[in-house]
């Protein structure tokens, strides 16, 4: 299958330019995956502003994602600003040219992000879409280990991980990632800078093996894909003699 990201500089606020963009940038493809928060940008200055722009899961970036995926056949996933009553969310969507398949709620919430949005209520969720087993996370998600490896052992083989990456760890993090739980990961970041905030771009996808099989620049609109076999996933194997899931001693890491 091949997959791919679209990296680019959302303009805060002006999400219809922002999905339109996305829209003209996506190529053909069996999954992409969009920046976090894409449609409307990343930086707010008080929750009111983050109310103004967030939107219901079945909302703009959804009809957006339904139009990418009809012209480019891929799943797609997209961060959003989530409203469900009087919360709001830092989400990530995953859909198809159908419709919703399914929404995370950001767990691991980033410096002023805590002023806007409530913790995610979801979980780590794994999803069958594309012909493999998605599993999503958001940005700051991927510093905490247990993010991808609980992924892992829900079955995903391939990690959709919108971000808005302004720390320079991740880029190099991730291989690693992708090498603890033998999973493929497509890292989706953005670039440009927003009231002050640069972002460092390198978005990527990594292999189970831990190789990059493709990195953006630091700046500038990329929207690479690259093919991967999903069924290198399913070999948790190390060596001959030990695997990365029945090896493991869970009764030795409780505190």
């Amino acid at each position: 299958m091949r997959v791919g990201f679209v990296q680019f500089a959302p303009e805060f606020g002006r999400p219809a330019r922002n999905l339109e963009r996305a829209l003209t940038l996506a190529p053909a493809a069996d999954l992409l995956v969009l920046p976090e928060l894409c449609a409307s940008g990343y930086v707010f200055q008080s929750r009111a502003e983050a109310a103004s722009l967030a939107e219901p899961a079945e909302g703009p970036t959804l009809d957006a994602c339904r139009r990418i995926a009809a012209r480019t056949g891929a799943v797609v996933c997209a961060g959003f600003a989530e409203r469900d009553g009087d919360l709001l969310y830092n989400s990530a969507l995953l859909a198809d040219r159908g419709g919703l398949i399914g929404v995370y709620r950001k767990t691991h919430l980033f410096e002023n992000e805590k002023d806007a949005f409530a913790p995610g209520d979801t979980g780590f969720r794994v999803w069958s879409a594309a012909g493999t087993k998605i599993g999503v996370m958001i940005c700051f998600d991927w510093f905490f280990p247990e993010a991808a490896r609980t992924l892992a052992l829900r079955g995903a083989e391939i990690i959709a991980h919108p971000s808005n990456l302004v720390l320079p760890w991740c880029p190099d993090a991730m291989p690693v990632r992708s090498l603890e739980n033998a999973v493929f990961a497509v890292t989706c970041n953005r670039t440009g800078e927003e009231r002050g905030l640069r972002f460092i771009g390198k978005s990527q996808v990594t292999a189970p093996d831990g190789k990059i099989l493709v990195r953006a620049g630091e700046t500038g609109e990329e929207a690479p894909t690259v093919e991967v076999d999903p069924a290198l996933a399913r070999r948790k194997t190390i060596a001959t003699r030990n695997d990365r899931f029945t090896d493991r001693r869970p009764e030795h890491y409780a505190r």
